[in-house]
């Protein structure tokens, strides 16, 4: 259950990512995937609560992978130095990836938690204007480049980790399954991270450039669009 609920939110991640990246196609791109999320090409009129609904399942989803990887975790100081002791002692990869997973999964409770909130709170606070606003003029940049940062490195140790586990691994292939899987890994990372930051880049110049309009809601060909939010 663990690994099932971890491999729906890291399939939910990668996809996200995909989604949020509109934005490097331009504005209306944008647009259209906010509206999709919210039924506009299926109703014909926005229904933020749609957003609000997918954030709430995500959300109970994260707590229960959590729930379940916390019956794993140490639950004294003492244990956690017995950890370190093994650490630097057998220097095992593999475990060091377990205590990377541990750690970014405690920051992803609160930063991950954080995001849901806001979209459940705010589902119709999304689009080219609103979301560039909310990251720039809200300082909403600090969490999101934080938890890209956070979300990816765990996503990518879970993704290895269960490779490991449930993967097709032999006494023959185990070593070689390892070092691919290893760098299939890092190269995923490696793109996400890439992809998420120049997004949030793109988000934050978009943002400074409508600092002035901070509210106004982006509508395609308008005079702030085409003066560049100014």
């Amino acid at each position: 259950m663990q690994g099932l609920s971890g491999l729906l939110l890291v399939l939910f991640v990668w996809a996200h990512m995909f989604f949020e990246s509109s934005i490097l196609l331009g504005k209306d791109a944008m647009l259209w995937v906010t509206h999709m999320f919210e039924g506009v090409h299926v109703f014909g009129e926005p229904y933020p609560q749609l957003v609000s609904a997918a954030a709430l399942v995500v959300f109970l989803l994260l707590a229960l992978h959590a729930g379940l990887a916390l019956r794993r975790l140490p639950a004294r100081a003492r244990e956690y130095r017995a950890i370190h002791t093994h650490l630097r002692s057998i220097h095992h990869a593999d475990t060091t990836v377990w205590y990377v997973q541990v750690v970014t999964g405690f920051a992803l409770f609160f930063l991950a938690s954080a995001h849901l909130i806001q979209v459940m709170l705010q589902p119709d606070a999304i689009g080219p204007y609103a979301s560039s606003d909310r990251i720039w003029s809200g300082r909403f940049w600090i969490l999101y480049a934080l938890l890209l940062i956070t979300v990816h490195v765990h996503a990518g140790a879970g993704f290895y980790r269960l490779v490991m586990k449930w993967g097709p691994l032999t006494a023959a292939n185990a070593a070689a399954l390892r070092r691919r899987t290893r760098t299939l890994a890092i190269f995923i990372v490696g793109f996400f991270l890439l992809l998420g930051g120049a997004s949030l880049a793109t988000y934050m110049k978009i943002g400074y450039e409508h600092r002035a309009l901070v509210g106004e809601r982006y509508v395609p060909g308008s005079h702030a669009d085409l003066n560049g939010g100014e």
